[in-house]
């Protein structure tokens, strides 16, 4: 699994950037030394193959769900609405950096994503 956590480092020049680490139980907090400890107790887990996004000046809202529709050339085709996930703008940027981090790293591994239209099965990268 490619799982990441983003965090703070300072470059050489002065500069602060977005780093991707790899994500640990008990990983540190760049900025003020905070322990992070993650629960995972109320956890559930949940397999999604559609995201859409909306978003307003004060929340960024993701729906996830299933798309059971396997027939192309369907005419209307239903998605069956699992989960909705509500963040801040600001949550949504660093989910943004590290979606991009987590996505360039497994096309490092596995070959490029084709996401144009018609196509986007698992195993359907190529290197």
């Amino acid at each position: 699994m490619l799982s990441k956590q983003l965090q703070t480092t300072s470059e050489e020049n002065g500069k602060t950037m977005a780093t991707n680490r790899p994500e640990s139980p008990e990983a540190k907090g760049a900025l003020d030394g905070t322990r992070i400890k993650w629960d995972d107790a109320s956890m559930k887990s949940s397999y999604a193959n559609v995201c859409n996004v909306t978003s307003t000046r004060e929340e960024v809202v993701l729906l996830f769900g299933m798309n059971q529709a396997w027939n192309r050339g369907q005419k209307e085709v239903t998605i069956h609405l699992t989960d909705r996930i509500v963040v801040s703008p600001y949550a949504a940027k660093r989910l943004s950096m590290l979606l991009q981090g987590v996505v360039a790293e497994y096309e490092k591994r596995f070959g490029t994503l084709n996401i144009e239209m018609g196509t986007g099965g698992a195993g359907e990268g190529k290197k």
